[in-house]
């Protein structure tokens, strides 16, 4: 921790308060404003968070301007050529990457952990066939508590440890499920000599009458859409996970607040949009039309999943998925889809046009992963599912580093009051 302070003066009474700057191992320091209020009297204003670190983290670091994501260091180009999902998700979880052996056991865990109870079934007999596969997601995760009430202690490491097994390892079940549930199919059990995708495809898209062949190549895809998706530091659904985790709520609750952050269309919903946006372009003739209007500052019409919040740069997951999009509609991608063809023309333009290149409106992982998606044969209405599948894993790891911090206390985030001063009751009758 560093020893350099910043003073802050107030100009209105003329007191000051030194503040100590905290030192990161990566990107910018932060000032601890920890006394700010109760020495000067005020609150720090800052709409959206965006230049308030919320809380110390080991977990991921991403620097928008240089395109850089690491989760616990490690660079996320490295970890999707050479790791997989599952290998990542202990990574995230223990801090190391695994032995062979530990590997293996957490595997076996996760693995063994995938079936939900029989009595959940019912739960989801009680969705109408056309609810949202979120909505069913939110309420079935929110459930977990009541069928495994065992691993709810909070203060009990091991309880922490086996909540983080069960969510990791039944979140493919729980979304399969809601899939069969939207398409009046029966359930699919988990097969245990599957992959943790494989397994994802076999229960959403096998049936009872006859067999299911896995493909290769979709079930590489997934694993490394997943991995992509692991974690992406304090965005809204995971500062929703801590701020629920912070007053002590069980891990199954904080996780479904998670999903219902990240059911936003500013957040999750982003590369359905691209769909969309596919869909009213039509046709790639009317490519050139849709691009002016882009360009144009008048009109609202906006390219989905083009460019970044945070990057600033190229997506450094954007250029890992590029190829697998490629390789995925060589193989499952039909060729009588429209959206495909424009989708490949629109990246092309993008990566070539100098209006895109000099704003870095490069195409993100939601316009790749969204074009694969479709490919695979899941449903637009499944594409926020996949997404929480995969960001579990994150948002288990932050709130397991939350938990186990020595000086965690519940979140308040403070207001700049602008409502009306203090206000005489009138009676109704003289109002």
């Amino acid at each position: 921790m560093s020893k350099d302070t910043v003073t802050i003066t107030d100009n209105r009474s003329g007191h000051s308060v030194e503040l100590p700057i905290l030192s990161a191992t990566q990107g910018p320091d932060a000032i601890d404003i920890g006394r700010f209020f109760r020495e000067l009297g005020y609150f720090t204003y800052d709409p959206g968070f965006l230049s308030t670190a919320s809380c110390n983290s080991a977990l991921t670091y991403l620097d928008g301007g240089q395109g850089i994501l690491q989760y616990r260091g490690y660079p996320i180009e490295q970890l999707a050529e050479h790791s997989n999902f599952l290998e990542v998700a202990y990574l995230m979880l223990y801090g190391e990457l695994p032995r062979p052996r530990q590997l293996d056991e957490f595997n076996d865990i996760i693995t063994h952990h995938s079936m939900l109870n029989e009595a959940l079934k019912s739960f989801y007999h009680g969705f109408y066939h056309d609810a949202h596969p979120m909505a069913i997601m939110v309420g079935v995760v929110g459930s977990l508590s009541a069928f495994y009430h065992d691993s709810t202690d909070i203060g009990n490491e091991r309880h922490r440890e086996i909540a983080a097994h069960r969510l990791i390892a039944k979140m493919p079940s729980i979304a399969a499920a809601c899939y069969k549930h939207s398409v009046g199919e029966p359930q699919v059990y988990p097969d245990n000599r599957l992959s943790y995708t494989g397994n994802l495809l076999n229960m959403m898209f096998s049936v009872p009458c006859e067999p299911y062949v896995i493909n290769p190549i979709a079930e590489k895809a997934l694993d490394l859409i997943f991995i992509l998706h692991i974690d992406h530091e304090q965005n809204a659904s995971t500062s929703t996970v801590r701020l629920a985790g912070s007053s002590g709520a069980n891990p199954f609750a904080c996780i479904a607040s998670g999903i219902a952050a990240l059911w936003g269309p500013a957040h999750g919903g982003a590369n359905e949009a691209v769909l969309d946006m596919l869909e009213n372009i039509g046709d790639s003739r009317n490519i050139p039309a849709f691009l002016a209007r882009a360009k144009d500052k008048s009109d609202p019409f906006r390219l989905m999943g083009f460019g970044h919040r945070v990057y600033k740069n190229y997506d450094p997951r954007a250029r890992i998925i590029r190829a697998m999009c490629h390789q995925v509609l060589e193989q499952l991608g039909d060729a009588d889809d429209p959206a495909f063809e424009l989708a490949l023309r629109l990246e092309e333009i993008a990566l070539q046009d100098d209006y895109f290149v000099e704003r870095n409106l490069y195409p993100n992982v939601d316009f790749y992963s969204g074009v694969i998606y479709k490919a695979l044969g899941i449903p637009r209405n499944m594409f926020t599912v996949m997404f929480a599948i995969a960001r579990t894993v994150g948002w288990v790891a932050q709130w397991m580093e939350m938990i186990a911090e020595t000086n965690q206390r519940i979140g308040r985030p403070r207001q700049l009051y602008v409502g009306p001063g203090q206000r005489d009751y009138v009676a109704i009758d003289e109002r």
